[in-house]
């Protein structure tokens, strides 16, 4: 393969790349990257969300309409809407939110399909892509829980997605059985009990599929988060002499069942919880060769060689040392602060986690977390439920027209509250509506609730960290990184809301930047000192400061709280 010379003469193609597979909650990415860590190529490929107890919205609408809810209307853009609707509506997607699923053999294939489109792409441009190509990095959707056969190499059912809430009755009985109550593993792995975290997907799973209960007890079963599902089948899965089952430590921190100071699997929480250590995959660290792509994929013999959890990996992709703090604005909103080598407990509802570890014998970062369960979605469900907008990409200059919600606030709260909050009986609700409210101040207000949401999380992270919280210039800097955060309005709101600086980078999609990091460190594309210490990859990033006193800041945030207190105890309502 040769490419187009300075001067217009062909020569080949000698570039170094590092590929990353990015698999998201709602899309697919392979990302090819040259040695100064720009983008190359890439192909994407969204996949379908399977809610399998969305309601009948035409039935309950039908009873809303007859009900005592009717005669209460709000008028939108000279449109007379019932107020019972907008009601419906909110609980149509905490009802479709409740249980999430993803094929995870539609997953291989959009995998394959956007690795087959990045080459294809390649070629078009000249790149000898596959003959120049290191290594492949891995980061994914995290929680997210798949369980099949070892001797089919099919899944016994759909993969439980980690915004999934129908293992709460589950967490509940748990939370009893214990004086320390949701807190009963939070010594062990730093997280409390909760839906989010894989162990009481993989318990729903044994207790209601009669195949996986079956395929446990014969032995036949494997689990994995979505990492672990990749790998065992790009490796060659069931055709391989030797499958390749296992997972990284970020991913493996996110189950509830990893001991974070040994970073191995904790035996006494297995057999609390009754789950099989023979299901378990083998724990590894983020930067390590893990096996080459088998010769039914493209890109064969090609190595996998890093492995992060997509918000580790996005951590890794700002370059965020102990002490630097980035948020990543996709599905949901996530913050990870890199605590370094300490250990940090968190008395403020956050995870204690790990930021990644850069080796088998490296040191291990660890981390504070929070995660928001509804930041970008929420937008989409102002366009695929509402209508407001026709685009995701419209919202930003909707919101701008005009200069504040007036006084709506909005708690996208549709599958329960996570950080700092936990509270899974929260359910999404829109304060403050009056006769002026029309659909730009919901746009504005849709946007504010993932800013409040972040600063809350932040708030808990600095009492939390204490001394580790860097600073730069004497100011706490927040790095950003995600889809959302090309919406200028939404950065500048987050500021406003912080009084602290957002730093945006140049790539703002650092979670598959850091997976090919990952790869790259592994084969000696990069070194640590060239990624973390210099920061020699990236360019000027986009600073955004805080624009309004810290008297109106507090008085929003004090609004904020009263709406999120009003989104408690609705799991249960009734139509």
């Amino acid at each position: 393969m040769e490419v187009e010379g300075m001067k217009g003469e062909k020569r080949p193609d000698t570039a170094t790349y590092v590929a990353a597979i990015d698999q998201g909650t709602t899309s697919t990415r392979f990302i090819v990257y040259d040695t100064a860590a720009k983008v190359v190529v890439s192909h994407q490929l969204e996949f379908t969300q399977i809610y399998p107890q969305a309601g009948d919205l035409l039935h309950m609408l039908l009873r809303i309409i007859n009900s005592q809810y009717y005669e209460s209307i709000v008028f939108v853009e000279n449109q007379l809407i019932s107020l019972g609707f907008v009601v419906c509506m909110f609980l149509e997607a905490s009802t479709s939110t409740k249980w999430v699923e993803h094929d995870p053999m539609e997953i291989l294939d959009t995998v394959r399909k956007a690795m087959e489109g990045a080459l294809a792409k390649g070629k078009e441009k000249g790149l000898d892509i596959l003959d120049n190509l290191k290594a492949i990095g891995i980061t994914n959707q995290r929680e997210t829980t798949v369980i099949w056969s070892r001797s089919t190499g099919k899944p016994y059912y759909n993969a439980v997605v980690w915004m999934d809430s129908r293992t709460s009755s589950i967490c509940r009985h748990l939370e009893k059985q214990h004086p320390e109550g949701g807190r009963r593993f939070v010594s062990t792995c730093g997280l409390p009990i909760h839906p989010y975290f894989s162990a009481t997907k993989i318990l729903w799973l044994m207790e209601h599929v009669p195949e996986v209960k079956a395929g446990v007890e014969s032995g036949d079963a494997l689990f994995g988060t979505i990492d672990t599902w990749l790998i065992w089948n790009l490796t060659g899965g069931l055709n391989a002499e030797e499958p390749v089952h296992v997972t990284d430590c970020t991913n493996a921190a996110r189950t509830m069942l990893m001991d974070l100071t040994t970073l191995q699997w904790h035996e006494p929480t297995l057999k609390d919880l009754g789950i099989p250590r023979s299901i378990l995959p083998k724990i590894i660290s983020n930067v390590e060769l893990i096996g080459k792509v088998s010769e039914d994929w493209p890109f064969a013999g090609i190595q996998l060689a890093g492995c992060l959890g997509d918000q580790h990996a996005a951590t890794l992709g700002q370059q965020c040392k102990a002490g630097e703090a980035k948020s990543t604005y996709g599905t949901g909103c996530f913050i990870v602060l890199n605590t370094g080598e300490q250990i940090v407990p968190s008395n403020h509802g956050l995870l204690t986690t790990i930021s990644y570890k850069l080796g088998p014998d490296a040191p291990t970062n660890y981390a504070l977390e929070g995660s928001i369960a509804i930041g970008g979605a929420a937008v989409q469900w102002l366009r695929d439920n509402l209508g407001i907008i026709k685009s995701s990409s419209e919202i930003e200059s909707l919101a701008k027209t005009v200069n504040n919600t007036g006084g709506v606030y909005f708690v996208p709260a549709f599958s329960g509250l996570f950080a700092p909050w936990w509270r899974d009986d929260a359910r999404g609700v829109l304060v403050g509506i009056t006769r002026y409210t029309n659909k730009a101040h919901i746009a504005r207000a849709t946007l504010e609730s993932m800013c409040y949401q972040v600063k809350e999380v932040l708030t808990s992270m600095k009492a939390d960290a204490g001394n580790i919280e860097a600073t730069v210039g004497g100011e706490f800097l927040l790095r950003v990184d995600g889809g959302a955060t090309v919406n200028n309005l939404l950065m500048q709101l987050q500021a406003d809301l912080l009084g602290s600086p957002v730093v945006r980078p140049v790539d703002i999609e650092t979670t598959a930047l850091g997976a090919a990091y990952a790869a790259g460190l592994a084969v000696g594309v990069w070194t640590k000192e060239q990624i973390i210490e210099q920061g020699a990859v990236q360019e000027a990033p986009t600073v955004f400061h805080s624009q309004i006193t810290d008297d109106e800041r507090n008085k929003r945030c004090l609004s904020w709280n009263k709406a999120v207190e009003r989104s408690f105890g609705l799991a249960e309502l009734d139509f």
